[in-house]
């Protein structure tokens, strides 16, 4: 975790020249703008400005600017760019020319379903799993119907042909600071799975969002295409957006079958279906949608277990 002054002595030091500036639409897809080394007391002491008209979700306006505010403690160097006149990432908060926070920024919308948990004493953690096909390219290096590889699930080598760039994407991961936990062949031909590690609601979310970068950068460093959409292959195994969550109190009282009522109570807004795990005191939900915007996402599934547990409810219809 990186502060102001942190983040500014490792640019200094690290030899670090260009500076990412993340954010997603409201679709949960990654944008950016890239500002020099010597643009980073700016950023910090005022933001960067952009003009949103274009970017899905923000505005029906001929005309929004507003502001990119970098996170410190989200610093990062991609490990995929130059070692001279190093790139690094940070995942931004967004507001309005006059300072109030963007309405449409949904790390603000998350932020703000944490803030909500903390009032009642509650804290919850994400543990994403992450899956995805990988395709060959064809002579225009555009991505074929021609999948990695015919390997099904949990299938080693030499079927299965994608360990290696799980293996690349698993240590490029470790190098941006986050934990992958396990990886295999997944169902479907050609189809991978990585398990992230647990993390607080934002950071997880973040995490979400850099995997699919990452997944997609080194598919493409060694000829192939990483597609993580829903539904790559007709009749094959579709591509989920699994995530564990568990949930702490301050009251030390187990909440879990509360916080899954309100979820599944809610299933039809949420589009999704859980199962329960009791001893590691945790449930999974398999969203179908694995491109989803995982801030609204996780903001969406807190705001639901909150109401399950404050208004200790039970699975309707049981």
């Amino acid at each position: 975790m990186y502060t102001k002054s942190e983040v500014m002595e490792f640019i200094k030091e690290e030899d670090v020249k260009f500076i990412k500036l993340a954010f997603c639409d409201i679709f949960g897809k990654q944008k950016n703008i890239s500002i020099t080394d010597k643009e980073i007391s700016l950023a910090f002491d005022k933001g960067i400005v952009i003009d949103a008209t274009n970017i899905k979700g923000f505005s029906d306006k001929e005309r929004l600017d507003l502001l990119l505010h970098p996170d410190p403690s989200t610093l990062s160097i991609l490990p995929w760019r130059p070692e001279h006149g190093r790139v690094v990432r940070m995942f931004c908060d967004i507001s309005y020319m006059d300072g109030t926070a963007f309405e449409c920024d949904s790390r603000l919308i998350l932020k703000k379903a944490v803030e909500e948990a903390e009032k009642h004493g509650l804290s919850f953690s994400f543990a994403p799993k992450m899956e995805f096909y990988l395709f060959k390219l064809d002579e225009n290096g555009n991505k074929s119907k021609e999948t990695y590889d015919k390997a099904g699930y949990m299938d080693v080598a030499p079927e299965d042909k994608g360990e290696n760039i799980r293996r690349e994407i698993c240590l490029t991961l470790e190098q941006m600071g986050i934990e992958p936990k396990s990886s295999h062949h997944e169902k479907g031909p050609g189809q991978n799975k990585i398990n992230l590690g647990l993390a607080n609601p934002l950071t997880a979310a973040d995490n979400v969002i850099t995997f699919r970068q990452v997944a997609s950068t080194v598919a493409n460093r060694n000829g192939l295409y990483a597609d993580l959409s829903s539904k790559p292959i007709d009749n094959a195994h579709e591509n989920s957006f699994c995530i564990s969550l568990s949930v702490d109190s301050k009251d030390n009282k187990d909440y879990l079958h509360k916080s899954v009522s309100g979820i599944l109570n809610r299933i039809n807004s949420l589009t999704a279906i859980f199962s329960e795990e009791a001893e590691t005191k945790s449930v999974e939900l398999n969203l179908a949608d694995s491109l989803a915007n995982p801030y609204t996402t996780f903001g969406s599934i807190i705001d639901a277990a909150i109401l399950g547990i404050s208004n200790n409810e039970e699975l309707k219809g049981k």
